[in-house]
């Protein structure tokens, strides 16, 4: 077998290193490299060889394929990355990929819930139970400070300020930025941290601020999958995700006067433009309103 997949590994290994991505992101990187190295091997042509007629023929079948625009342009920016990497590694001469254009692309709105909706949800979990008080404190926490979902299942303790109100969040590259949990998210903390908290971890000794039923850390998929019940049984018929609760809590702020950069801080977005499509959402609303209310709407 080619030990090209070892530049692979490496190049993970380096942006693991130089950016401190995580491990999600990660993944995906190894994910799009090892399926071109796989399309390439079949055709007889090592990574280090292909050149850009065999690239732009990779990315024209994954085209074909059915495969969105979006993720087509993830597919590219994983290429562009690591055959950047290879030229700075010495590995090749000049970059076969980088004058190929990503694939024009909609951008779409983010999918969002009413604030009724939320009240929906936030009262769905059974806080009699020391998982539904977990998921409630987990819900109103997520809806207060807009984490992103693996931000939060991963939170610690010590990342907790209840006198203060404040979440310390370690997110994307790192890093940190603090953010307000505000008055209801704190009390449901407190109640859960009393009461349901000790249950969960039993004699289990953790850190962890949010243990799973077995005291351990909970997964991404396993809160997914608590979010989609809890929106079964308050009756939300809208596609309900972790994601989906963090777009509410950007449109509402906004949607209450809440100033974009703001709104960029406590999401720990890097750049103001990912962040601005949240106006798009907002001027949605305000023409609903202006042809509802309006007497020449």
């Amino acid at each position: 077998m080619s030990n090209k997949p070892h530049l692979i590994e490496t190049y993970i290994d380096a942006m693991w290193l130089e950016k401190g991505l995580s491990q999600n992101t990660l993944a995906s990187y190894r994910r799009d490299l090892m399926h071109l190295w796989h399309a390439l091997e079949a055709d007889g042509i090592a990574l280090t060889s292909a050149s850009d007629v065999d690239l732009m023929g990779y990315i024209a079948d994954r085209s074909q394929s059915g495969i969105k625009p979006s993720s087509l342009a993830r597919y590219l920016s994983s290429l562009k990355g690591f055959y950047q990497y290879l030229v700075r590694e010495n590995h090749i001469s000049r970059n076969p990929v980088a004058l190929i254009e990503a694939p024009k692309r909609g951008r779409p709105l983010p999918k969002s819930l009413t604030e009724a909706d939320v009240e929906l949800l936030l009262s769905a979990p059974d806080v009699n139970t020391d998982l539904g008080l977990r998921d409630r404190a987990m819900l109103e926490l997520l809806y207060a400070s807009g984490l992103r979902v693996s931000e939060l299942v991963e939170l610690e303790m010590s990342q907790i300020n209840l006198t203060a109100g404040i979440v310390k969040v370690f997110g994307k590259g790192a890093k940190e930025r603090l953010v307000p949990m505000g008055e209801v998210a704190q009390n449901w903390l407190q109640q859960y941290l009393k009461q349901a908290r000790p249950q969960l971890l039993a004699a289990a000794s953790s850190g962890v601020l949010f243990p799973s039923q077995r005291g351990q850390m909970m997964s991404r998929q396993n809160f997914w999958y608590r979010i989609k019940q809890h929106g079964l049984t308050a009756g939300i018929s809208k596609p309900l995700s972790p994601h989906v609760v963090r777009h509410a809590f950007a449109t509402h702020l906004l949607n209450h006067g809440a100033d974009l950069r703001v709104i960029q801080m406590l999401l720990g977005h890097s750049d103001l433009s990912t962040t601005q499509i949240y106006t798009h959402v907002a001027t949605q609303r305000l023409q609903k309103l202006h042809s509802q209310h309006h007497p020449r709407g």
